[in-house]
């Protein structure tokens, strides 16, 4: 089973890896993934540029409103994403805790990824999606 492990923190949280080494931080980090590439579970992995080169797209109204970032009134950011192939939920909450960025303000949130199986597989898109996976060999 996929599980995605969504690394969150908040704007505080953020502000503090300011003050962190960046190689350390590579260091840390890569000592992590490399544990995730032993174990065979990794499937990917990256993380995200800072919000404040992002944007929203809110579909609220009839024409989606653009807006730069960073955004207003924001609790908590997506930092980054694994995407690790693992027996059960209890095998990705093991490795969520084993994440090396942590104390206050940093969450991870972990989300099963459904397979393709399990999409109504009559359905032309969804055999559309398949033939797609099966020629860039992803299935």
């Amino acid at each position: 089973m996929k599980y995605m492990l969504i690394m969150r923190a908040t704007d505080e949280a953020f502000a503090g890896m300011a003050n962190i080494d960046f190689d350390q931080m590579l260091e840390t980090m890569g000592r992590y993934n490399d544990e995730l590439i032993r174990a065979g579970v990794l499937v990917a992995a990256e993380g995200l540029e800072d919000a404040a080169e992002g944007v929203v797209v809110d579909y609220s109204s009839e024409t989606p409103v653009v807006t730069d970032g960073p955004y207003g009134e924001t609790k908590e950011l997506f930092g980054g994403f694994y995407i690790l192939n693992v027996a059960s939920k209890e095998e990705a909450i093991e490795w969520a805790k084993r994440m090396p960025m942590t104390g206050p303000g940093f969450k991870t949130e972990i989300r099963r990824v459904p397979t393709i199986d399990e999409f109504p597989q009559d359905n032309l898109w969804i055999q559309k999606e398949r033939a797609w996976r099966e020629a860039t060999g992803q299935l």
